[in-house]
């Protein structure tokens, strides 16, 4: 097992587990690798120390990435937020209805009490944006990321 730390091109840090180097290599190939943060496939390795299994009693894996230095999440952005704001993501996803490209028509079916209010997301254009905002209709732009979408893995 190759555990690796990544970053995308936004500098997110995370880390992904792989059965080789080439199985890495194959799974960036093919655009299956995405940070978890933001969904961007332009990812490349960060500097990861090894782990170390030694059997002499010297040093046990424990010890050794004890000592070895974690990976700093880009200045300003902690490993704690970036964990917050993914969980804040799925939350929405299991909360929500996905009525896809229908946002707008049925955000306004339930301003106007023609069906029952709850949680939805979906996809509006900035004039559908802009006309339900001028309708007096609450809506939030959220991206949210591949990763909120199924299991971590």
């Amino acid at each position: 097992m190759k555990v690796l730390d990544l970053l995308c091109s936004l500098d997110h840090t995370f880390e992904g587990w792989f059965a080789s180097e080439g199985d890495f290599h194959s799974q960036q190939a093919r655009g299956l690798v995405q940070c978890p943060m933001c969904g961007d496939s332009q990812v490349r390795k960060g500097i990861s120390a090894p782990r170390l299994n030694l059997s002499t009693g010297a040093s046990t894996s424990r010890e050794a990435t004890a000592t070895a230095p974690a990976p700093v999440p880009p200045e300003g952005v902690s490993a704690a937020f970036q964990a917050a704001w993914l969980a804040m993501a799925r939350r929405v996803m299991a909360q929500t209805e996905d009525v896809g490209d229908r946002f707008a028509s049925e955000a306004r079916r339930m301003h106007y009490g023609e069906t029952e209010e709850r949680g939805i997301r979906g996809q509006a254009t900035p004039q559908e944006t802009a006309e339900l905002l001028d309708e007096g209709i609450a809506v939030l732009p959220l991206a949210l990321p591949q990763a909120a979408k199924g299991p971590l893995h």
